[in-house]
């Protein structure tokens, strides 16, 4: 029996609106049995090629609050609808379903899943991005980074919590 492939994906945006704001980082889990790795697309490196390339082999997305932002967003961005081509499935959505509400981390408190980087929020997404941009500051880039592959795998531990609840 062939072992599904799972993509926990997540962005980083320069704000909510995809009409005006651009992604910075699509951060994406892929997980095969024990099989795991991290891919970050960052800056010029989003395309959709690149996009497509790293979900080739995938057979469903994870994401949190991805039908109404994400998914959309990425869509907007880079004229790839992935609730068109994948299998979907929003945690938010299974989260409401155990009365679980509020943003990620918020539901991650509710859970007990930790997180290394707790002083870090959207916004400061948003900070760190532009510093890396405005001073090409490498130490802002790599946090943002480590900030997006938390959220990514922290996915991962949100199904698997909520699998048990």
């Amino acid at each position: 029996m062939q072992n599904t492939i799972e993509a926990y994906l997540d962005i980083e945006t320069t704000g909510l609106s995809s009409a005006d704001c651009i992604v910075t980082v699509i951060g994406i889990y892929i997980c095969c049995g024990e099989d795991e790795k991290v891919v970050q697309l960052v800056g010029k490196d989003i395309s959709a090629n690149n996009l497509l390339e790293a979900l080739k082999d995938v057979n469903v997305i994870h994401t949190y609050n991805g039908s109404r932002f994400d998914l959309p967003f990425i869509n907007d961005f880079l004229g790839v609808n992935l609730n068109q081509m994948f299998p979907h499935r929003d945690l938010m959505l299974d989260c409401w379903d155990k009365n679980l509400y509020g943003g990620l981390k918020s539901v991650e408190c509710q859970l007990g899943i930790a997180r290394q980087l707790r002083d870090m929020n959207g916004y400061e997404a948003i900070r760190l991005w532009w510093k890396y941009v405005n001073s090409f500051d490498m130490n802002a880039l790599n946090k943002l980074l480590e900030y997006n592959k938390e959220d990514v795998i922290n996915l991962k531990t949100l199904k698997a919590k909520l699998l048990d609840c």
